[in-house]
């Protein structure tokens, strides 16, 4: 199976939903624009609860919104290419792998892994996101804020490494 996006609109991509009224939450969308079923991944940084699901299936074409990230709430999420899991959701990736689970449950990309990194602020505090290939590449990654006050932009990589092949943007 092939581990690549080759064509366009083909890569891993993930809305932030920003909603900030009495409270702060946050939505993530995570969207496969890929031709082929990747498994996300999340990992939440020291002292911020894990989401509401830290692991999961998303077809070619699917998204999947995970709704009410606390203000303050840091992390990584991840896609994983090449899983097979059983009905314990015990199993293996490709890559991006994070202990052989479905549900990574506080364990983190085994490398090669594209990561979206975010920090969001508490109160008028800045939030803070990249995308990174700190730990090696494995998908095209773009993370796109939607709902926010002023101009935030889109940010990733929309070229796919290892094809050598720009997709467009």
């Amino acid at each position: 199976m092939s581990t690549h996006c080759p064509i366009w609109p083909s890569f891993f991509l993930i809305f932030l939903s920003f909603f900030c009224y009495t409270s702060c939450a946050y939505t993530f969308t995570v969207t496969n624009n890929c031709p082929y079923t990747i498994w996300p991944g999340t990992l939440s940084g020291a002292g911020t609860p894990q989401l509401s699901t830290t692991g999961f299936q998303l077809d070619s074409g699917q998204s999947v919104r995970i709704p009410s990230v606390p203000a303050g709430w840091s992390g990584r999420i991840w896609g994983r290419t090449g899983c097979s899991f059983d009905a314990a959701g015990v199993g293996l990736c490709q890559t991006g792998d994070c202990g052989g689970k479905l549900a990574c449950n506080g364990s983190g990309a085994t490398p090669p892994a594209s990561l979206f990194e975010i920090t969001f602020g508490v109160g008028n505090l800045q939030d803070f996101y990249d995308v990174s290939f700190v730990d090696g590449y494995n998908l095209p990654l773009v993370a796109a804020p939607r709902g926010v006050y002023g101009a935030c932009n889109a940010t990733g990589c929309a070229y796919d490494l290892n094809m050598g092949k720009k997709l467009n943007f």
